[in-house]
């Protein structure tokens, strides 16, 4: 199928995803945000091919993550999304089938997050496929990493350690030479569980506003609950004691750890999970334990913050240690 161009390639696939009057259609340089209440809250992360996603991944998954791994950062900062910004560095073998696979997952999930295309840029890029998202999203009160205070209880969204058990059964889907032992006791159900949400993570959006209204200190666990946990906690001077039983596994993790025990550093350290950990002053946890419910997100108490500097993981009473404790991109 013949390539189309840039300006071809826009109008194609991407203007019809600019549904917020702001973006005027991708016809112009620029686009506006219009104007809202409270706080505009901007974040933005990266994604390349055979670093972030395996190349051969359902190209509207790509899209998909993409998206979703910001629109977690917006959650756990309280804030619902209002559009985005895409940068899409393209190989020098994309096809069109392929674009046409990743504009209709970001259609999707646009479409369902609420959260327009407001423009970005698409460029021809030597090495492999780059994609770059900037969300934009607005809230009532921004909630920072640096508000924990001792006496706060800690939470978690979800469950937690299946994206990075997902990661790798889905190395083992690709290349089954390297499926560890584990992986071949659990049942093709909790194999594609795993592999689906590491696939396609779940961004707590829905929690955004309840957020905002009862923790005090928040942000999603990309890079691993144990080292995520370790930043909120020096960013706000303070410590914690965690209790990794309670830490909400699902029952795919729970068999595989069950297997393996070996496995609890891997889903406590591996990251890829974009849940929302968040520090709750007592008095506001049953508020905000109703409002998850009525979302119907997950919420569990894992944990306490101290005022010793410092994190103590336990585990059935016995003190946990980990290594190098969350994932590094250097």
């Amino acid at each position: 199928m013949t390539r189309p161009s840039e300006d071809a390639l826009i109008a194609r696939f991407f203007a019809p995803l600019a549904t917020s009057a702001g973006a005027d259609g991708l016809t112009d340089d620029a686009a506006t945000i219009l104007p809202g209440e409270g706080d505009l809250v901007v974040t933005k992360d990266m994604a390349i091919a055979g670093v972030h996603f395996f190349p051969d991944d359902p190209p509207g998954l790509v899209a998909a993550k993409a998206l979703r791994v910001n629109l977690s950062d917006l959650a756990a900062k309280g804030a619902v999304p209002v559009g985005m910004l895409l940068g899409l560095g393209l190989p020098a073998d994309w096809s069109v089938e392929w674009l046409e696979g990743f504009a209709g997952g970001l259609a999707a999930d646009l479409k369902a997050y609420g959260c327009p295309l407001l423009g970005g840029d698409t460029v021809k890029v030597p090495g492999p496929l780059t994609l770059s998202v900037t969300a934009f999203g607005r809230a009532s009160r921004t909630v920072r990493r640096r508000g924990a205070r001792p006496g706060d209880l800690l939470c978690v969204t979800g469950t937690i350690g299946d994206g990075a058990l997902g990661l790798l059964a889905r190395q083992a889907e690709r290349d089954p030479a390297t499926a560890p032992g584990w992986l071949a006791a659990l049942g093709e159900d909790h194999r594609r569980h795993l592999i689906d949400r590491y696939l396609k993570p779940q961004p707590r959006v829905a929690l955004a506003k309840a957020i905002a209204r009862h923790a005090s200190a928040a942000m999603d666990v990309s890079d691993g609950l144990v080292g995520d946990l370790a930043k909120m906690m020096a960013a706000s001077g303070t410590g914690a004691m965690v209790d990794a039983g309670a830490v909400p596994l699902s029952p795919a993790a729970a068999a595989a750890l069950a297997t393996d025990q070996a496995l609890w550093t891997r889903a406590l350290t591996g990251g890829d999970d974009y849940e929302i950990l968040l520090a709750c002053p007592p008095a506001r946890l049953s508020s905000l334990q109703a409002d998850a419910a009525a979302v119907a997100v997950p919420l569990a108490v894992i944990g306490e913050v101290t005022g010793s500097t410092g994190v103590t993981w336990s585990l059935n009473g016995q003190p946990l240690t980990f290594g190098s404790e969350r994932f590094e991109h250097f």
